[in-house]
């Protein structure tokens, strides 16, 4: 390598010194674009733009930068450190972010522009000595300080160009030429920069250790990739904005309204998506050919009510009653509904509607759309299939370990506390010291017995699965009441009967925590549990406490004592078995409400 602290002479390749400042200058060019996109945008769209633009500019910047040092060569190898290079990347993104932000708005005095440009030229100069750092070495890298001030006001005054010359060609349209003009100033100007920094360090041989964990050495077919992204990605970027510029001058030479319905609908016909129209009354008088061609069916025959024979029959009803009420109300619409296509099978879609409203707010159309999510359905019900096998398989656990509680731990406590008995009667009564502590041996083996029994029947109460859900419930009740003090209301239908295993296991859960939310959270005294059993099946749990907090509400709850199923599996249980469940907690009190369809009995 030869000898230590000797200075290293390094050179150039001109070849990428003058691709690192046709990159710079592409890289303006999409600046000054990308400014006038950026201004002419709204809302959502103008942030899209402003995100798109500041990694396309800040990769336009990365790589001036990177192709410049690539283009320095030393008589060492050199890696990059990963990390650092992101970061460095990052900061160009940045600094391109504050000059998309501050030529896009309203205003651009002398305070907007001293500001942009100080943070934009500290974005540029952080993003070039950043790279720097990201050299790994075998030498040490000392700077000229005047150098580096020179690379920053070179960096801060480039900044201020570029601000001033997008500001000045933000507005549409403007000659090609003069935009090349101005793109041409920033690039030999940012590359200035580089190349000023650039010169502003040397490097010493040195035999410290350098640390080569995460960096990577550049090959030439490296360089060369590099490059290649950075002008597909400008180039893309002056494409989209070429296209938009495109598509609005069309726009705009729409005289007529008629021109502007049939060029509309032009347009969405060519949109990959099911899309749709209906007058104010809502009867439908348009449907884009993507949705035609999947059901099958010409326009005349999908118009007015004509759509609706495309449902699902268990759907029909549903979708058409939800469809009048939006159309009533003039609110958006949405179902999850099937659709018959034309080879006769059914799959499921997203519907979506909005109203579009005259200066007065009458609704004058509806416009709307129809999604595909059969994959979606399949995928939840899959998912639904396997957190219903997991929790039966919970269950069963549940209903193993309480037996074991009962028939074996239990059984041996209460042979335990007989023995003790026993075992104090051989004890003269004259020793009161051996008596008082077999006594209380005792009553700790029956406190035993009776937490492993409460503990079992909390895992899974026999009474269920022999008398059904409401004398569980009657009995889990009794037993709630004498181990917390809280007084619970018992309404249940007297039609209530047997249900199917899972429905009854689910609704005891959900009593289960709810009554255990109760006793930790709500400081209420007083609860009440209905069920009520008419077209559906209700199941109400209500307190007078101060509500559910935060914590329980999320399903975040604290380790205790009692075994509950929390929220997100209630949730989930009750998904499972059909229903619907509400938690609706005021600072009066909680109610958890589950409504399933009416199950079918058992006997």
């Amino acid at each position: 390598m030869g000898q230590i602290g000797a200075p290293l002479v390094g050179s150039y390749d001109y070849r990428l010194v003058v691709l690192s400042i046709l990159i710079a200058i592409l890289a303006s060019y999409v600046a000054l674009d990308l400014a006038a996109r950026v201004t002419a945008a709204r809302g959502g769209v103008r942030r899209a733009w402003l995100a798109g633009g500041a990694i396309s500019m800040g990769l336009g910047i990365w790589s001036t930068h990177f192709v410049g040092m690539q283009a320095f060569r030393l008589s060492i190898p050199v890696r990059y450190d990963l990390p650092t290079v992101l970061l460095s990347f990052l900061a160009a993104v940045f600094a391109s972010a504050v000059a998309l932000y501050v030529v896009s708005g309203e205003r651009f005095g002398r305070r907007e522009a001293l500001l942009g440009s100080l943070v934009m030229g500290g974005g540029i100069a952080a993003m070039h000595y950043l790279g720097m750092a990201a050299m790994r070495l075998p030498a040490t890298s000392h700077y000229n300080p005047l150098l580096v001030g020179l690379s920053i006001v070179i960096a801060v005054v480039a900044s201020l160009a570029a601000l001033t010359l997008s500001f000045d060609f933000r507005e549409e349209p403007q000659e090609t030429w003069a935009r090349g003009t101005g793109a041409a100033v920033m690039g030999v100007a940012i590359a200035s920069m580089h190349y000023t920094g650039m010169a502003s360090v040397s490097f010493v041989t040195s035999n410290l250790t350098v640390d080569f964990s995460h960096s990577l050495s550049v090959s030439s077919l490296g360089t060369a990739g590099i490059v290649i992204v950075t002008l597909m990605t400008l180039g893309f970027t002056l494409l989209i904005t070429f296209m938009g510029r495109q598509f609005t001058a069309q726009a705009l030479q729409l005289l007529s309204s008629e021109q502007l319905v049939q060029r509309s609908r032009e347009l969405i016909d060519a949109i990959p998506q099911q899309i749709w129209s209906a007058r104010a009354d809502g009867s439908v008088d348009f449907c884009n050919q993507r949705l035609r061609s999947y059901t099958g069916l010409g326009l005349e025959e999908l118009q007015g009510d004509g759509w609706q024979n495309l449902l699902y029959p268990v759907d029909r009803n549903r979708v058409i009653k939800a469809w009048h009420e939006s159309v009533e109300n003039g609110a958006p619409y949405e179902q999850e509904q099937r659709h018959r296509g034309a080879d006769g099978q059914y799959r499921w879609f997203l519907a979506r509607a909005v109203p579009l409203r005259d200066a007065g707010g009458r609704v004058v159309r509806w416009y709307g759309t129809y999604t595909d999510i059969e994959d979606q359905k399949k995928a939840e019900g899959e998912l639904r299939r396997l957190s219903g096998q997991l929790l039966r398989l919970q269950d069963e656990e549940r209903r193993r370990i309480a037996r074991d509680l009962h028939d074996s731990t239990g059984q041996d406590l209460v042979a335990l506390a007989t023995m003790l008995g026993q075992l104090g009667h051989s004890i003269p009564s004259v020793e009161q010291e051996s008596r008082r502590l077999l006594s209380e041996c005792k009553a700790l083996a029956e406190k035993c017995i009776r937490d492993v029994r409460t503990l079992s029947y909390v895992l899974h109460p026999p009474v269920l699965d022999q008398a059904g859900l409401g004398d569980a419930i009657r009995d889990y009740v009794d037993g709630f009441t004498k181990r917390s003090g809280i007084q619970v209301e018992l309404e249940l239908s007297p039609d209530l009967g047997r249900m199917e295993r899972d429905v009854e296991l689910a609704l005891f859960r959900v009593v289960q925590e709810s009554l255990t939310n109760i006793q930790r959270h709500s400081g209420s005294q007083r609860a009440m549990i209905r069920i009520h059993r008419n077209s559906d099946l209700t199941l109400e749990i209500s307190d007078l406490g101060r509500g559910l907090s935060a914590s329980v509400q999320s399903g975040k709850e604290e380790p205790r004592f009692e075994v509950g199923v929390g929220i997100p599996s209630m949730y989930e249980r009750v998904k499972l078995i059909g229903g619907r469940l509400e938690i609706v907690s005021t600072s009066h009190g909680t109610t958890v409400r589950v409504t399933i369809p009416v199950p079918g009995e058992r006997t």
